[in-house]
């Protein structure tokens, strides 16, 4: 079976990740964090079972999380914590965007604006 007909596991839980929304692998891709040409092999996660990065995330369809360890916000530097969670909030913003307009847009238009313009 391929892979797209597999569906996409989540490396940490071991359970399907069903929506974009829920996708560590395309928020980290729209914030430009992963680079495109890896987003077909890059590891899939739960945005849950990333606390790193989805302790950064402010909205409401999104129940706040803390990390534990070196990598918690409040042991960051300030300035870089508050970039974070501007750019991975808009990052998982995005991907509600994305999920409520077109089921079928080119992927290449997912990332956030600046992010595109990095790439061309």
């Amino acid at each position: 079976m391929a892979k797209c007909d597999e569906g996409y596991r989540c490396d940490v839980c071991g359970e399907d990740v069903t929506s974009i929304v829920e996708s560590d692998l395309y928020l980290r891709f729209v914030i430009g964090h992963l680079d495109p040409e890896k987003l077909h092999v890059a590891p899939e996660r739960h945005l849950r079972c990333n606390p790193v990065l989805s302790q950064c995330i402010r909205d409401e369809r999104f129940d706040e999380i803390e990390a534990d360890g070196p990598f918690r916000l409040s042991e960051l530097d300030p300035k870089h914590a508050a970039d974070m969670i501007d750019l991975v909030t808009r990052g998982y913003r995005r991907l509600w965007e994305i999920i409520e307009t077109e089921n079928d847009r080119d992927v290449t238009e997912y990332p956030l604006p600046e992010v595109r313009a990095r790439y061309q």
